[in-house]
């Protein structure tokens, strides 16, 4: 690795801590513009004052705004994401039994989708203008004009309701089976499939379309070249920057579309936890799940700028 490369990954890291610390102020500022307070809502309406009071003092919910902050921030650096308002947990405690749920349905529906995409994208790609392109232009921009809610709420329609091949809620307990595993995550990775895969399509078509347009995939195809070692050879390798920009960026938003789908499906994972905790004006479990959900988006963005940077050959010279 170069100086060059390895100066522009720095700051690239450099960036998006800069840029976690910027999102971790503001979901702090945003969690406490929340209306209600939280110890009312841990207590109940029938609470008094005094009982409220003193919950308020025992969480540390008295202090400044400012001073709360700093303490936060210090616990995140320790990995301490408070105490649980409304299950008086550690945080911590409680995102453990969630993250791996929505980390494997992620990467579920990652190796579902990335293959299927990709391979629709650059099939589109070569075949541009034709009848095959057309047909996965017309489905992804569909797809993609679609919500998430709606693609949810007609597969239990189509595959629960009507055809009954599939529970309309996700099963959370052991997996012994295939049955069980259908159960578990065929609805949820059937509907954020449905969308990841329509964007990745069509940003990797673009992509590759883009390479296929250059002069030097020109220069190939005049020496001789067959079109699949044109693509195969020439076109793909000087795709794999923005592919990789494509599927990192639609997969980030598996880390929103996952929070509609979990609610839908009644799936454990960490998205539902957050939406209960909003609910229930318990902000520290609030601000831990935000901050993981945008930790990974920022993660995901990352990596896909160090892709484009170790595989852009004018960085290497």
């Amino acid at each position: 690795m170069n100086r060059n490369i390895a100066q522009l990954i720095g700051r690239r890291v450099a960036v998006t801590a800069l840029t976690l610390l910027i999102v971790s102020i503001i979901i702090f500022v945003i969690t406490n513009l929340l209306p209600g307070d939280a110890a009312q809502a841990a207590l109940g309406q029938s609470a008094t004052a005094e009982t409220v009071a003193a919950l308020r003092q025992q969480f540390g919910l008295d202090q400044p705004a400012w001073l709360r902050y700093i303490h936060w921030l210090i616990g995140l650096l320790h990995a301490n994401f408070g105490v649980s308002l409304s299950n008086n947990l550690p945080v911590t405690e409680l995102i453990e039994g969630r993250l791996p749920k929505s980390l494997t349905l992620a990467a579920i529906t990652t190796a579902v989708s990335v293959p299927i995409a990709v391979s629709a994208g650059i099939l589109a790609a070569v075949n541009r203008e034709s009848l095959i392109d057309r047909i996965v232009s017309l489905g992804t921009l569909s797809l993609v004009a679609t919500p998430e809610f709606l693609i949810a709420t007609l597969a239990v329609l189509v595959l629960a309701v009507k055809l009954h091949w599939l529970s309309a809620l996700s099963y959370s307990g052991e997996i012994d089976s295939l049955h069980d595993f259908l159960r578990a995550y065929a609805m949820p990775v059937v509907t954020l499939c449905a969308v990841v895969i329509a964007q990745m399509a069509r940003m990797t078509r673009a992509a590759v379309i883009e390479q296929l347009s250059s002069s030097y995939v020109e220069m190939a195809m005049l020496k001789g070249a067959s079109p699949a070692r044109v693509v195969l050879r020439h076109a793909l390798p000087n795709a794999i920057g923005p592919i990789a920009n494509a599927v990192a960026l639609s997969l980030s938003y598996l880390l929103g579309g996952v929070i509609v789908v979990e609610t839908i499906f009644n799936y454990p994972g960490l998205a539902s936890l957050m939406v209960d905790a909003v609910s229930n004006r318990d902000f520290p479990l609030v601000q831990a799940c935000t901050l993981l959900f945008c930790l990974g988006y920022l993660l995901l963005v990352l990596l896909a700028d160090l892709c484009a940077i170790i595989s852009n050959p004018r960085l290497r010279t």
